[in-house]
């Protein structure tokens, strides 16, 4: 799903349980990781969580359904960006404008995975 999808679906959704549960679903269709990516493991997180890389390509796992959400999301927002375009993107702020609720142990590893596309 596209970022502006994922955006505009998020912002019809007032009930934050339904935005987490629709967070979810989305880490059910977290594409898999395919032979031969270099994945790095990202550290912060409560859950095991690995970012990939193919071809120019970005995949993701994790061992939550919710993280897989949020990798999801994450992967979304920098879909069919160059390094530098990342970079110049304020991922964080995105995020937080998604307005969902998670605790202090999430936020960090949100911050650990944005801070692994920023040193790309």
């Amino acid at each position: 799903m596209k970022y502006n999808d994922i955006k505009n679906a998020l912002a019809l959704i007032e009930n934050p349980v339904d935005k987490l549960e629709f967070v979810m679903e989305l880490g059910k269709s977290l594409d898999s990781v395919p032979d031969g990516a270099k994945c790095s493991e990202i550290f912060g997180c409560a859950s095991f969580v690995q970012i990939c890389e193919k071809d120019g390509c970005f995949y993701g796992r994790a061992d939550s359904l919710m993280v897989r959400g949020i990798v999801a999301i994450i992967l979304a927002m920098v879909d069919g960006k160059s390094v530098q375009e990342i970079k110049k993107t304020d991922l964080l702020g995105e995020f937080n404008s998604l307005n969902l609720n998670f605790g202090a142990g999430r936020l960090n590893g949100i911050q650990s995975m944005i801070s692994f596309f920023k040193n790309l």
